[in-house]
């Protein structure tokens, strides 16, 4: 199952909660500590809560890299543990030339092993290929993201009288033969999204900013499902993995993700 069916899959079941693992040792349940490795303890018991009702999975590779040679042993290690028919998502958030994006291509999809890959496209089509060029995969190009920074070059007015990320996106659609490419659009302005939707043409939209960073996951999902596009997943990374710092907090996690997946059930069953 390519990377793209596993995505249609589960959307087509109504799950579009992509739950990020994004994990930090410093946030992590203080009994965990007595694990020889404590990170890849606190994701088998996230993946193992949530395994039946998550859409994806999106692993930062900063989390990971911290730790050296350590923390790539526990993203190797996790990575093994998600069902193979859950999406993947190394966010790594590449984008080189030659070689190099090569390499960097060979080592998200190769080496660890991931359905999917987020990536910038500040240095054009070449810097992608490599990765575009895996015909199973998937790959999400930064278009606007969530932080306040976006407004120093992703909002930035062209002579053509639109906006930067508007023309990532226009241009990105143009490079989607193989239909593996999508988009990384932040959801903390709900009329943002409203306004730009329809430049998706149905491409796969990763959504980070509901959760902790005040996304509405409501509005968000209402908007793509008004819209008939179902290629879509609300990513939350630490407003699930960290709502509960006791014990048994896998417990909990599992509860918030069905409630959010009931959220979004109602949605759909109301239009």
């Amino acid at each position: 199952m390519n990377a793209k069916e596993k995505l249609s899959r589960k959307n087509g079941a109504g799950l579009h909660i992509c739950v990020g693992l994004d994990t930090d040792i410093k946030k992590i349940p203080q009994s965990l500590l007595k694990y020889e490795d404590p990170v890849f303890e606190f994701n088998r018991r996230i993946i193992e809560a949530t395994k039946g009702s998550a859409a994806a999975y999106k692993i930062n590779f900063a989390f990971y890299e911290t730790e050296g040679s350590k923390g790539f042993d526990s993203l190797k290690r996790t990575i093994s543990l998600i069902p193979n028919d859950v999406l993947t998502i190394g966010d790594a958030k590449r984008g080189d030339i030659g070689n190099t994006s090569q390499m960097y291509a060979s080592s998200v999809f190769d080496h660890f092993g991931f359905d999917s890959v987020t990536l910038h496209p500040y240095m054009g089509r070449d810097s992608l290929s490599p990765f575009i060029d895996y015909g199973d995969k998937l790959n999400f190009v930064l278009a606007l993201t969530s932080n306040p920074g976006a407004a120093d070059f992703e909002k930035l007015k062209l002579e053509e009288g639109s906006f930067l990320f508007q023309k990532v996106i226009k241009t990105v659609t143009g490079w989607n033969e193989k239909e593996n490419c999508g988009f990384v659009f932040g959801a903390t302005n709900i009329d943002e999204l409203k306004e730009n939707i329809g430049l998706f043409k149905g491409m796969p939209v990763l959504l980070p900013g509901v959760g902790a960073q005040g996304g509405s996951l409501e509005e968000t999902a209402r908007s793509f499902e008004m819209n008939g596009h179902n290629a879509y997943l609300i990513n939350v990374s630490r407003a699930l993995i960290y709502c509960d710092a006791s014990e048994n907090f896998e417990i909990k996690v599992k509860e918030t993700l069905e409630g959010y997946n009931k959220i979004i059930a109602e949605i759909i069953k109301s239009l």
